[in-house]
């Protein structure tokens, strides 16, 4: 039996994020939710504030042996804007910052490496990605979940979100499930 492992991000509105890793293959389950603030329990208005400092964030637990933490962070950074401090588009405020939230050295270390070479390589623009330890993650009200699929003919899904699945296809079918 092949052993699971969980990561954590923030990549700007949870919705975007859930959306492109949902089509990855090896993702075994992923939730929308809260991440890397103070407040035990925000609701999503309170998010929204920005006062309870957390990052509208994805929990992805994955299967390594179909798509490395490597993989998954790789398509992360080419599917929103590390270089944008607290927003992402029109989204503006610390919960749409970029973090990524390794769950152990492992994980720190291949973020700080890649962050690195994308840094060299990709962006011109300085990447201005969190790198946390692991937080306490706060799973998003049920309306959250699976939103890009169940209205992708919203306004904000068709000009923000579908770029983003549209990028991810030219660019990892490979990595894609069969949906």
């Amino acid at each position: 039996m092949n052993s699971l492992e969980t990561a954590y991000v923030a990549g700007g509105c949870f919705w975007c994020t859930e959306a492109v890793f949902q089509r990855l293959k090896g993702v075994e389950a992923l939730t929308s939710g809260y991440i890397g603030g103070t407040v035990k329990n925000p609701a999503y208005r309170e998010v929204c504030s920005g006062r309870t400092g957390h990052a509208e964030g994805v929990k992805v637990v994955f299967d390594p042996q179909i798509i490395s933490y490597r993989t998954l962070l790789t398509v992360f950074f080419a599917t929103h804007d590390p270089t944008t401090l607290n927003r992402q588009g029109s989204d503006v405020g610390t919960q749409y910052r970029s973090s990524v939230f390794y769950v152990n050295n492992e994980q720190k270390l291949i973020a700080e490496k890649l962050i690195s070479e994308l840094q060299k390589t990709t962006f011109e623009n300085p990447i201005v990605t969190d790198l946390l330890a692991e937080m306490p993650f706060y799973n998003a009200e049920e309306e959250h979940y699976n939103y890009y699929n169940d209205h992708s003919e919203q306004s904000y899904c068709s000009f923000v979100i579908s770029p983003k699945i549209k990028k991810l296809k030219q660019n990892y079918l490979h990595l894609l499930k069969n949906l």
